[in-house]
């Protein structure tokens, strides 16, 4: 439903809306709180803290005039409490003095208390006969513009009130797994009675959301699946053989790993699979093993490095470990003959696995019978460059490698065409690492401690979020 034929919402609100990505009824039932607020638990202005937000019944004894400077309005009012009296201060608001009158109210804002005097800063209130706003758990939106959280609060129940919330799980499912019904989960979120209700109901519109995700996939997936080219012949003793030529054993994430890709070559459809993982958590490993069993087959590989320095220790690697195969490197700072001759061994069928850069991708780069590619550090290659090194080969296998760790739901949305292995588990050889939180005061010991550590040999470096100077907090580069 358009925002402007929803109950209360004019055209200046709807442009403040659309300021947070809200353009119709649907968009504003999913513009969901970033936090809430419990008002069920008034305390006592004795037992408040510094910067604690509290919710506090008190008499409001009088009202100072509005104070006025050049850039700045403020209203102050007294309260009392059990003997106590303290002022609250609203800045920007000179229109409260006159709504503001002595008697009981129920207040709820920011505490400052310094040096034992205490004060609310720009609290919400209502008379304590009449509390109709500020009661049980109450959403907290995020705002842009003149928007207040009362404006969002009445918005959001006027879309609820009038918007289609249908489920797309199967009735069979939300039967059998005792599902909420949508619209109750909606109502949970923005109107909870308690904290358990909240958290019941954005769980069943997470669980909502992941069920239309998977579903989509899964219909991309079901598309982009394809029927296998290029039988591989290797079996797994070749395999297990191959793997003993590294001075580890495989970690049981390794095996698992391996024991994938051995089905995705050898079974009915084409692999394409990222093997995501810790850095040292053995994934190069994995990806040579896949390699061998294209070689192994019959066929060429290639594995993809973002960088010319990658690639070079990549090429070294492949060397030693395929000393039986012809190792080819191609990169940009190839020269002209160099890249001459390798093109075309590399067509004719005299290079086994090649090795590069970016350079691998250009149109005059021609294998005879490329089966398995590997792309490293998956974030630097998108879906293009994925797609040029398919079309060189006769749809072959491709292995792409990604030590950022990536959620499931998010590997769904950037790596939807892709099954997905993660090798959990670390090399047994791994030193631990040991993590610690230095406070502050304790700064000039720690550079103490890392002086001594350099001193005995060792290394140590530090991590900035920025590398010049600025005017801003942050400590950079330079200034460290």
């Amino acid at each position: 439903m358009e925002l402007l034929k929803i109950r209360g919402i004019t055209e200046k609100r709807a442009a403040e809306l659309k300021k947070l990505g809200v353009t119709d009824g649907a968009s504003l039932v999913r513009h969901f709180p970033r936090a809430y607020l419990d008002m069920t638990n008034r305390i006592s202005v004795r037992e408040v803290f510094h910067n604690d937000m509290a919710l506090l019944a008190c008499r409001l004894v009088s009202v100072e005039p509005v104070r006025r400077t050049s850039r700045l309005k403020t209203v102050r009012a007294w309260l009392e409490q059990d003997g106590v009296t303290f002022p609250a201060v609203w800045f920007h608001m000179p229109y409260l003095a006159q709504r503001l009158k002595e008697g009981e109210y129920l207040f709820y804002g920011r505490v400052q208390n310094r040096y034992g005097q205490v004060s609310l800063v720009n609290p919400s209130f209502e008379p304590l006969g009449s509390v109709a706003r500020l009661k049980g758990i109450v959403p907290v939106y995020p705002l842009r513009g003149s928007l207040t959280q009362r404006v969002v609060r009445d918005a959001v129940q006027a879309a609820l009130a009038v918007e289609p919330l249908q489920t797309l799980i199967p009735a069979e499912l939300v039967k059998k797994y005792a599902l909420m019904p949508l619209k109750t989960a909606f109502y949970a979120v923005h109107a909870p009675k308690t904290h358990e209700e909240a958290r019941a109901g954005a769980e069943r519109i997470a669980l909502e959301e992941y069920f239309t995700l998977l579903s989509a996939f899964k219909l991309v997936k079901g598309d982009r699946s394809e029927a296998r080219r290029n039988r591989y012949t290797v079996t797994e003793r070749d395999v297990a053989q191959f793997e003993k030529r590294f001075p580890f054993p495989f970690t049981a994430g390794q095996q698992a790993a391996v024991r994938a890709v051995f089905e995705n070559v050898t079974g009915p459809v084409r692999m394409n699979r990222l093997l995501q993982g810790d850095v040292g958590s053995g994934k190069t490993a994995v990806a040579l093993t896949g390699i061998f069993m294209a070689l192994k087959s019959g066929f060429q590989a290639a594995y993809l490095s973002p960088t010319e320095v990658l690639a070079a220790q990549n090429y070294a690697l492949l060397k030693k470990i395929f000393p039986e195969y012809r190792v080819g490197y191609l990169a940009g700072g190839s020269t002209a003959k160099e890249k001459r001759a390798l093109k075309a061994a590399l067509a004719d069928g005299e290079i086994d696995v090649l090795c590069g850069t970016h350079a691998v991708l250009k149109e005059d780069v021609r294998f005879s019978s490329l089966a398995f590619c590997v792309c490293d550090e998956q974030h630097r290659f998108g879906v293009a460059q994925r797609n040029i090194l398919s079309e060189k080969g006769d749809m072959p296998d491709i292995l792409v490698m990604s030590a950022t760790p990536i959620p499931r739901t998010l590997s769904l949305v950037f790596y939807g065409d892709l099954d997905v292995t993660t090798i959990p588990d670390k090399p047994l050889d791994r030193q631990p690492i040991s993590t610690a939180v230095v406070p502050a005061y304790k700064y000039d010991d720690m550079l103490e401690y890392v002086r001594g550590e350099t001193k005995k040999g060792r290394q140590a470096y530090f991590v900035c979020a920025k590398i010049e100077d600025d005017e801003g907090e942050v400590t950079s580069v330079t200034e460290l």
